[in-house]
């Protein structure tokens, strides 16, 4: 779809959180233009803060743990859910840089989460290795707006593989660590756009964009046709690097997708995923109502918005 890399929240990275998980080039962040007239930015976010990580292993293990079967837990209160899913988010983007402590934490963690713990900083050190260098010292033009609801997004990405065959948990995959699960509402440096970051010549292409770039049903149908386009049906892998020419790109996508595919309920924590930026000065939230005209230096931002910075 584009050859560039993409880090998320989510990055991104995307990214997600996957960064991302969301999603954060250098060139990117600093080159970005908006996709609205909007006010310069957002306010802070109401009774809501950035999560803490405890410094002793053996209690980010606990809390760890605690919030892995929270968020599978069908009687957990759906309000507390976006805290819970940010919480697992800036655990793993935490440890994620730093290999030494993360063992320590792997170790202390119950063996039911630690093929999960271990899936989440894998696919988060791929997005890592995609962004070595300088990390950006300027925010990007975009809007963070909210997402579509968890249970219509997935009934998006099973139309899809109905009738594609490629795999619904890829699709929420890609979605992850695009856009956040379509959270990032702006245009890149290379022009593409939408939930599922199409370009528009591709999404131009007979038998590819069918409908709105923006609009998440019709982006993820395209998504799915792109992929099979790609040969995604013999291969995801090869499919994946037709969408992003990464194999970072596509060993990440495939570890959120394998946590989805092993227990569905995994969804939860990632959809709830927030936007992160891996800026020069550290990691930086930007929450739903973030909006911004023009690329911002992150000294400025952070002036106005210093609970966007993680607690020392």
């Amino acid at each position: 779809m584009r050859i560039r890399p993409i880090v998320l929240i989510p990055s991104l990275i995307t990214v997600l959180g996957v960064s991302m998980a969301v999603l954060h080039s250098q060139q990117r962040s600093a080159t970005a233009v908006e996709s609205v007239a909007a006010a310069p930015v957002q306010a802070d976010p109401v009774q809501r803060r950035y999560p803490v990580v405890p410094s002793d292993p053996t209690s980010t293990a606990t809390l760890l743990a605690e919030v892995e079967t929270a968020l599978r837990d069908p009687t957990t209160p759906q309000q507390q859910l976006p805290d819970l899913g940010h919480q697992q988010q800036v655990i793993y983007r935490v440890l994620s840089a730093d290999v030494p402590h993360s063992q320590l934490v792997l170790a202390a963690l119950p063996q039911r989460w630690r093929s999960v713990a271990e899936r989440h900083l894998a696919a988060r050190r791929e997005f890592l290795r995609m962004s070595r260098g300088r990390r950006p010292s300027v925010l990007p033009a975009w809007r963070i707006i909210e997402p579509e609801p968890a249970e219509q997004l997935i009934s998006h990405y099973k139309k899809a593989e109905a009738a594609t065959g490629i795999a619904w948990e890829v699709l929420a995959a890609v979605n992850l660590v695009e856009t956040g699960m379509g959270r990032i509402d702006g245009v890149s440096v290379a022009n593409a756009q939408g939930p599922m970051q199409f370009l528009p010549t591709t999404w131009a292409e007979a038998g590819i964009g069918q409908g709105d770039i923006r609009d998440p049903h019709d982006a993820i149908q395209a998504a799915a046709r792109y992929l099979v386009r790609r040969g995604g049906l013999q291969d995801i892998r090869r499919g994946l690097w037709g969408y992003n020419n990464s194999d970072y790109y596509g060993k990440a996508v495939m570890l959120y997708a394998s946590l989805i595919e092993e227990d569905p309920s995994a969804y939860t924590g990632l959809y709830h995923w927030e936007i992160h930026f891996n800026a020069d000065t550290g990691d930086l939230w930007l929450p739903v109502g973030y909006i911004q005209r023009t690329p911002i230096s992150v000294q400025d931002y952070l002036r106005r918005h210093p609970s966007s910075r993680a607690p020392q």
